[in-house]
């Protein structure tokens, strides 16, 4: 009746630019497909990032700053997939969730102090009890709050990085 396809709509594409602030809600405007593990990338003079993050869209939305910001970006949906890529030892940060499925975010950190020790370790949660937690466990590790703005999140990264002129001039 009329060419009308019935079924779900498919789901619409998410303009990063339009997004100052996101709070790892979905805001009814779908999910992008899941993503098999990232790599953009394979300059070797670029800082190598490894992101664990279970929500798909807080994955992608991260992942596409900080390949913005000229991190070369590795993302996987759970701490158990960023094990093989941390035994790799060629990652400069690993930017983890603290809840995920099967690996939480501080076990993996814990992990790579012990196989990857030059990789530096941020956590995003949006759980201050476990923030309190993961500040016990991994006390080193550098510790950002949702809601967060990506470029709060990219400024702390460059911070980390020594690249806090470049951030300013953004």
């Amino acid at each position: 009746m009329g060419g009308k396809k019935s079924g779900p709509n498919p789901a619409p594409r998410v303009n990063l630019l339009n997004l100052w602030r996101y709070d790892g809600r979905d805001r009814g405007g779908g999910r992008p497909e899941p993503a098999a593990p990232k790599d953009q990338g394979t300059d070797f003079n670029m800082i190598r990032i490894l992101l664990a993050e279970d929500d798909d869209v807080m994955r992608e939305y991260l992942a596409r700053a900080l390949t913005s910001a000229g991190y070369h970006v590795t993302a996987v949906d759970r701490g158990t997939a960023a094990v093989p890529y941390i035994e790799s030892g060629t990652f400069d940060l690993l930017l983890s969730d603290i809840v995920m499925p099967e690996m939480d975010g501080i076990e993996l950190a814990q992990h790579t102090a012990k196989v990857a020790p030059q990789t530096q370790v941020m956590f995003i949660t949006g759980f201050a009890a476990v923030s309190l937690r993961a500040e016990e466990n991994v006390p080193q590790a550098k510790l950002l709050s949702k809601p967060f703005h990506l470029k709060d999140l990219v400024r702390e990264v460059d911070n980390m990085f020594g690249r806090s002129d470049r951030s300013s001039q953004q």
